[in-house]
């Protein structure tokens, strides 16, 4: 991936030309809109189960779009009852919370149900992006163009991956709701491709192309351009309500973000915004979950607006794809590269706030837990995360850390990361637990 990110950089530095984002989020008409891609919208899906699950996708490149894939498929082959209907785990899934590399398997699942077993890996995981993106970057029309390297991308992946697909394509019957996150480079903060945050923006999420919110999770910043949405002027009362409740000073992260969504309504001064890759602000995709529901006021509170009734359990499964490789480094006294500094600090602060997230994590969800519980309901929580340091073999490990963040891996790496990731979730103790209490059966 360095080597990706330095043949990236010769290229920024002879096409240093000034280049524009292209906008295409659209305003909210005055008849507003007539199918919103918002968690209201989904009310029918999160009321079908007993249930409530959530998956996370980590951001890691193909690396991490083949192992959420594994994890798919071992859900799709794991079957119960579920008030006297026989369905397949996979169907009971809820929500889809995704970064970067993960995006990818998630939107197309999102878009596409049990198509994805089909072809994507004939679609994305077996193509050499990369290769693809480098041959386009090097064509000298492309170097004088004033195109951007964002631009040419979201143009492939349109063609090649998504067919020109927006959100409303994703509003299939019982499909879970595709949460697709990004950082907002201005103020550091998430931003979620759901209409709650577009009608911070006054815009209309349906009508956007799901390529470019991919792209945008994705976009790594000096290497690609970020993706442009224009704030628009004025427009109805805003769904994403901020709840009172939120304003606890004492909490600097949370009034951090605050600040951010609140920025939006000064359209004067932010008539723009900038995405770039989610996995700058959270590279597991677990804390925009968080973050909706504090912007709320709680688990109790938005569950009231959504008009949902209590599950009897919340499973939160997050598949982490980050991984811990040797540093070669360590085994000289050479000065490190420029590469291999940068390399080493950006692993570092990762799984330092990957470590804070998951702790964060874990106790939101006992919170929930108990906020949504009656005498009558004891609500029961899972939170499975799945990882590489979770394998048993130290050749496993030793194997799956030296695959790079990279967007052109081997048919034998893709095979061997989707292999892992049912592997994973089987071997996993949680999710055993989990199996044992719905009396599930896997067909794997």
């Amino acid at each position: 991936m360095y080597q990706f990110i330095f043949a990236l950089s010769i290229i920024w530095l002879l096409s240093a030309c000034s280049t524009y984002g292209e906008i295409r989020n659209e305003p909210i008409q005055a008849k507003g809109i007539k199918k919103s891609y918002s968690l209201k919208s989904f009310h029918n899906k999160f009321s079908d189960s007993d249930s409530f699950v959530i998956l996370s996708f980590s951001g890691g490149g193909t690396r991490a779009a083949a192992l959420a894939y594994g994890v798919l498929q071992a859900l799709r082959d794991t079957s119960f009852v579920s008030n006297v209907k026989p369905m397949r785990l996979l169907d009971d899934v809820d929500v889809i919370s995704s970064v970067s590399g993960g995006s990818f398997t998630a939107a197309y699942y999102g878009l596409y149900g049990d198509k994805l077993f089909y072809d994507f890996k004939k679609v994305f995981l077996y193509h050499h992006i990369e290769k693809k993106i480098m041959k386009r970057f090097l064509n000298p029309f492309f170097i004088i163009s004033p195109q951007g390297r964002t631009e040419a991308a979201i143009e492939y992946y349109q063609r090649t991956i998504f067919k020109y697909a927006t959100f409303d394509d994703m509003m299939r019957p019982n499909a879970p709701m595709i949460i697709i996150n990004a950082s907002d480079l201005g103020y550091g903060v998430r931003f979620s491709f759901t209409q709650e945050y577009f009608d911070l923006l006054c815009s209309d999420l349906s009508t956007f192309p799901i390529a470019r919110a991919v792209t945008a999770s994705s976009a790594v910043p000096l290497v690609f351009n970020p993706v442009v949405l224009k704030n628009h002027d004025k427009c109805a009362k805003k769904s994403l309500k901020i709840s009172q409740g939120t304003q606890d000073k004492n909490n600097l992260e949370l009034q951090m973000m605050l600040k951010g969504l609140n920025s939006y309504e000064n359209k004067a001064h932010r008539k723009f915004v900038h995405l770039v890759d989610g996995g700058i602000t959270d590279n597991l995709g677990l804390r925009s979950l968080h973050d909706m529901l504090k912007v709320a006021g709680g688990a109790k509170v938005l569950m009231k607006q959504l008009k949902l009734h209590a599950p009897k359990r919340i499973v939160l499964i997050s598949v982490d794809a980050s991984t811990e490789p040797e540093l070669l480094m360590d085994n000289t006294r050479r000065r490190p590269s420029i590469t291999e500094t940068i390399g080493a600090m950006s692993n570092a602060q990762l799984h330092r706030y990957n470590v804070a997230t998951v702790e964060l994590l874990k106790d939101q969800l006992q919170q929930w837990s108990q906020q949504l519980s009656t005498p009558d309901n004891k609500i029961k929580p899972y939170f499975i995360r799945l990882g590489f340091k979770d394998l048993k073999s130290s050749k496993q490990q030793q194997y799956f850390n030296t695959i790079p963040t990279s967007f052109s891996l081997t048919r034998e790496q893709v095979d061997r990361l989707i292999s892992v990731g049912q592997q994973l979730i089987s071997e996993n103790r949680g999710y055993q637990q989990l199996l044992g209490d719905i009396k599930a059966i896997s067909s794997q």
